[in-house]
């Protein structure tokens, strides 16, 4: 299929703070030429923090592409290409939720928008968790909540969560371990 298709060229159209924007031209098989949008991201990471009665963390945070707030799993994006996602995991859990995890284990890898953009988010499980404290940055306000998994499940199918990762998150792990607690109960 790809040699059907061929990037002829790759155009920065705009370089943010978290994307850069590309124009790519494409010629195809039949001789057509058309350009595409490209979204570069340098990844991210994700954690399903879980307390020991088995309730997830989540943070309500403000995102102003869709102008309101947000209930999510703690992410954010890599400091630095090349960045051990489970450390910005790590670091994305304590700064957001004001807890701490010594072994995060990896449950799935996520790209969020595929037809547009490279975007990788790893997620991770978060268990035996470490009190410690938020560390906000000066603009960013989180307020923090824990939920039973099958509540969670239910704010999705009733379109009250809709961020990709979030749901890609909490299902997998409703079936990578979910099963495991309620038969451990």
């Amino acid at each position: 299929m790809k040699k059907n298709v061929v990037r002829a060229d790759r155009k920065l159209m705009y370089e943010g703070s978290v994307i850069k924007v590309y124009q790519d031209k494409m010629q195809f098989a039949g001789g057509n030429e058309e350009n595409w949008d490209y979204i570069h991201h340098d990844g991210a990471a994700a954690v399903v923090p879980v307390l020991p009665d088995g309730r997830i963390l989540m943070v309500e945070q403000y995102r102003s592409a869709l102008d309101r707030e947000t209930l999510e799993i703690p992410a954010g994006k890599l400091d630095a290409p090349g960045e051990d996602p489970r450390l910005c995991a790590q670091r994305e859990l304590e700064e957001e939720t004001g807890y701490f995890c010594q072994e995060p284990k990896w449950l799935i890898t996520v790209r969020t928008m595929v037809a547009f953009s490279n975007e990788k988010v790893e997620i991770y499980v978060a268990e035996d968790l470490i009190p410690s404290r938020q560390h906000l940055d000066e603009n960013e306000f989180i307020h923090v909540s824990a939920y039973p998994l099958e509540e969670l499940k239910e704010k999705i199918f009733r379109g009250e969560i809709q961020d990709s990762k979030t749901i890609a998150a909490l299902l997998a792990y409703g079936e990578a371990y979910g099963k495991s607690r309620r038969t451990a109960n």
